[in-house]
């Protein structure tokens, strides 16, 4: 039996997680359990699963401190980032807990005088969840916290580099929820592949890249599952020439290096409308060049390594290969053992460019000179990528402007491209998502089915 193995990114030496890779035997004993336990929690009162999610976030919350120290050893983010990530898990779980007691249907009119007409959600069933490493606790946590407040019951196929975060997010929720509700499955495509074509599973919901989101719709779709993909991410920072450029370099450089870029929110173009060009660029390369890079357990460390080795080369590959003039960074960081990159940011002229075209998922940034507001809102609509993107301005009307003509699915003015609110819709569009929306209200969509009753 092959074992699945996490390492630390910044020690790749050391050890975090180790587990035997499941068989398709176990998926499909696990799918089963899945659909015979979430009849029984769907029939439970809305109000006693979210108890038990409730119960779920008190686990997490009480382990805090630990939870935060492996997601930093096993997926390298620095530990203030690692912190807020638990912290943002529980209140998801906690928010969930109250939303599974909002009303679950309407009333319509009847066409008789004494019938009764009403449309009312139900759960969907046994939902396969593949999430990625960037977010171990997070993303899980945003995908099963609605899939269980709705009644449903989960299989999580979590990244074999986050496994042991993802072990103790579902230990949590085993100890949290009656059994069979939750299944945590390791492997590779392999595993992947027999949760998607088990016919027990209703739904399945995948965060990673476009290419094998679009594989993913396909295997789903041809056995007439649904589906939810969360794609890549190819996000413009666009700032104007009234933008207050002190505030549009300090965020866009954090928007840009956070997490080691490893988001799919993170800034990957940075478009300058003239005449602020030069003097733009100069001030957030000074930003980048200021940015403490080392070991995501120490308490200064803003930028930590990527998360394996191969990860780093790919980065700096798309580096070496761009037409730009690289103005600072692009180089492997030297002294330090982990997969570590400079902060980096390139002046392209091109649009065909890797670094326009291409989700690098690294620390770097290409910068795009735009000649007016018009010019920058069709660099920032350029390529097939659609996630979020960032207006950096002080007048209204272009604000309003650019929030009406970007092709994405969020737009943020004046603030990061990266983050997102958990209580709000998050998703993108044409390359990025297929399907609806996670989080807020919005991930009811998915994670329930309409079904009208008429009482004659």
């Amino acid at each position: 039996m092959t074992d699945i193995v996490s390492v630390n990114p910044a020690h790749p030496l050391l050890e975090i997680a180790r587990m035997p890779a499941s068989s398709t035997q176990e998926v499909d004993e696990a799918a089963r359990r899945g659909a015979e336990a979430q009849r029984d929690w769907a029939r439970l009162p809305a109000s006693e699963r979210g108890r038990a999610l409730m119960a779920f976030a008190d686990r997490l919350s009480s382990e805090a401190e630990s939870l935060a120290s492996l997601i930093c050893d096993e997926v390298g983010k620095p530990i203030g980032e690692a912190r807020a990530e638990v912290v943002r898990s529980v209140d998801i779980l906690r928010y969930y807990a109250g939303l599974a007691m909002l009303p679950d249907g309407e009333t319509l009119p009847s066409s008789t005088a004494r019938g009764w007409l009403l449309s009312r959600r139900y759960p969907v069933g046994v939902i396969g969840m593949i999430t990625p490493w960037n977010f171990p606790l997070a993303i899980p946590t945003w995908k099963a916290a609605p899939a269980l407040a709705y009644g449903n019951a989960v299989l999580l196929k979590p990244a074999s580099s986050a496994i042991g975060v993802a072990r103790r997010f579902a230990a949590a929720a085993q100890e949290s929820l009656p059994d069979g509700i939750l299944h945590m499955l390791t492997g590779e495509r392999d595993v992947a592949e027999a949760i998607i074509d088990h016919a027990s599973v209703s739904a399945v919901s995948f965060t990673g890249s476009t290419v094998v989101g679009r594989s993913v719709a396909a295997r789903a779709g041809a056995r007439g599952a649904a589906v939810q993909c969360e794609m890549g991410g190819q996000n413009p920072s666009v700032v104007l020439r009234d933008a207050d450029m002190e505030q549009a370099a300090s965020t866009i450089a954090t928007a840009i290096t956070g997490y080691a870029g490893q988001k799919c929110t993170a800034t990957s173009r940075v478009i300058v409308e003239d005449p602020l060009g030069d003097a733009f660029v100069d001030l957030l390369a000074d930003r980048l060049k200021a940015l403490k890079v080392g070991d995501p357990a120490l308490p200064g460390t803003e930028v930590g390594p990527l998360i394996d080795a191969a990860a780093r080369q790919s980065v700096l590959a798309a580096v070496a290969s761009s037409s730009g003039r690289t103005i600072t960074g692009g180089t492997a960081v030297d002294g330090l053992e982990g997969f570590y990159v400079t902060p980096t940011l390139v002046d392209v002229s091109s649009s065909r460019d890797v670094l326009i075209e291409q989700e690098v998922f690294g620390p770097v940034a290409a910068v795009v000179r735009a000649r007016s507001r018009e010019e920058a809102l069709g660099l920032a609509n350029y390529g097939t990528y659609g996630l979020v993107a960032s207006v950096f301005t002080s007048d209204l009307e272009a604000a309003m402007t650019f929030c009406d003509e970007l092709q994405v699915g969020m737009v943020k003015i004046n603030a990061p491209t990266s983050g997102a609110d958990f209580h709000a819709p998050f998703g993108g569009s044409r390359a990025s998502a297929l399907g609806p929306h996670e989080q807020g209200l919005a991930a009811r969509e998915f994670f329930t089915q309409r079904r009208t009753l008429t009482l004659a």
